[in-house]
């Protein structure tokens, strides 16, 4: 059986200027853990926006074959970051097409989106 493989891709909370970080990365721990549970690997691109995110997300894209590719809600959500969010979903169809593309609400939820999309044994 092949396990399936996911890209999470958001936002660094240690990155965000006026942020405690500590509680999203709690939530983050318990997200990866929900991974774990369902026996899927999960590889995380968290970004900085400041620091060529395009880039960073275009090497983890071709780091290897994902079923599917989660956007983070910290990228989806906040009006100011539309465009943003546009150029990462775009970077997920180009470079990474067979991927599903599943949105996220909370740093614990990203297995969940992924399973709306993988098939058993994806």
């Amino acid at each position: 059986m092949t396990v399936a493989r996911v890209l999470v891709v958001g936002l660094d909370p240690t990155k965000i200027e006026g942020w405690d970080p500590e509680p999203v990365q709690a939530a983050m721990a318990r997200g990866r853990a929900r991974f774990d549970d369902h026996g899927i690997e999960a590889d995380y691109c968290l970004l900085a926006l400041e620091e060529n995110p395009e880039a960073v997300i275009s090497e983890a894209l071709t780091r290897g074959e994902y079923a599917c590719v989660v956007i983070g809600g910290g990228i989806r959500k906040h009006e100011p970051l539309l465009e943003f969010f546009e150029k990462v979903v775009n970077l997920v169809r180009r470079l990474a097409p067979d991927a599903a593309i599943a949105f996220n609400s909370t740093p614990d939820d990203p297995a969940d989106a992924a399973l709306r999309w993988l098939r058993p044994g994806a």
